[in-house]
């Protein structure tokens, strides 16, 4: 295979995988922001640095792109350690189609997106390349300067951590978006028994408010504090927002079927579910920190 040769086009090659870097930087750091920094960043390096030897631009800029985020990874988890209430990824939209693909669909999706955050940085690099883009062993090895045999080691770890914690059931896209519209339906109606109708008995609600915006600080258990939580925040004022001036919008975030809840401004909350064998909501993922609206604001799409 040839080098890079001054006849190529820096800017041209980045901009050709620029969708791919980004998916991948999301993916390892959960925010949109963190994300396009982490490809600004390669951009850097990549139109600074000497290409004169590099035979493969795809895997180099792949290369650049998961040290840097392994870089920011590692601060942002220092970060996190001081944040205010839960952590949750940043929402952001995609195609209803995007769920046709069911292990990309799966790897963005919030709940997966949570269970990466409780991998070491090494792990999550290791996982993001090998089980949703299918890098071989060897070429992680080197993207990550490791030998092959303790990269192994970490896919394998990552792996099964994963899969202690993943939902054990998967609902299809039919079934997720009948329930997110009767979950939606009980909420608006402020009906606790309607609630308790859709709610599984050991639902979960964890909310991200990062100590901007009103949020519960602690994850809420089971279905009768959850039903009533959510029927107390309904009819009430949220961030200067009356009732009668928000809006419902059923939308696919990160490959799900969800609602965003739109005040004149704009975006002041978002929520995901995931369903049981049965039917019922098992887990509610609400984001309302504004900094993590902004993409849904924007309308901005997630490239897989």
């Amino acid at each position: 295979m040839r080098g890079w040769t001054t006849m190529d086009d820096p800017f041209r090659l980045f901009e050709e995988h620029r969708n791919l870097l980004f998916a991948v930087a999301y993916r390892m750091l959960g925010t949109a922001a963190d994300a396009e920094d982490a490809v600004q960043d390669a951009w850097l390096r990549w139109s600074a640095g000497d290409r004169t030897g590099v035979a493969d631009p795809k895997a180099y800029l792949v290369r650049i792109t998961t040290n840097v985020a392994l870089d920011r990874l590692r601060s942002a988890q220092a970060r996190r350690e001081t944040y205010v209430g839960p952590w949750l990824p940043e929402p952001m939209l995609t195609s209803p189609d995007v769920a046709e693909d069911a292990e990309m669909s799966e790897s963005v999706s919030m709940a997966m997106l949570v269970v990466l955050e409780t991998l070491s940085p090494l792990e999550r690099a290791v996982f993001v390349l090998k089980e949703v883009f299918g890098y071989p062993y060897a070429d992680i090895a080197k993207a990550l300067d490791r030998s092959e045999a303790s990269v192994r080691q970490l896919g394998t770890r990552a792996r099964k951590h994963v899969e202690a914690r993943r939902p054990r059931f998967e609902a299809g896209g039919a079934e997720r978006r009948a329930a997110t519209e009767r979950f939606l339906d009980a909420v608006t109606g402020g009906d606790v028994n309607l609630l308790m109708e859709v709610l599984a008995p050991d639902v979960a609600l964890w909310s991200d408010g990062g100590g901007k915006v009103r949020a519960p600080r602690r994850a809420i258990f089971g279905a009768d504090k959850v039903g009533r939580f959510l029927v107390g925040i309904n009819g009430v004022p949220y961030q200067g927002v009356e009732p009668a001036d928000m809006r419902f919008r059923r939308v696919e975030i990160n490959a799900e079927p969800a609602v965003v809840v739109d005040g004149p401004d704009g975006p002041i909350s978002a929520f995901t579910v995931d369903i049981d064998p049965d039917g019922k909501v098992r887990t509610i993922h609400l984001v309302a920190n504004p900094d993590k609206l902004r993409s849904l604001a924007e309308g901005r799409r997630l490239p897989m």
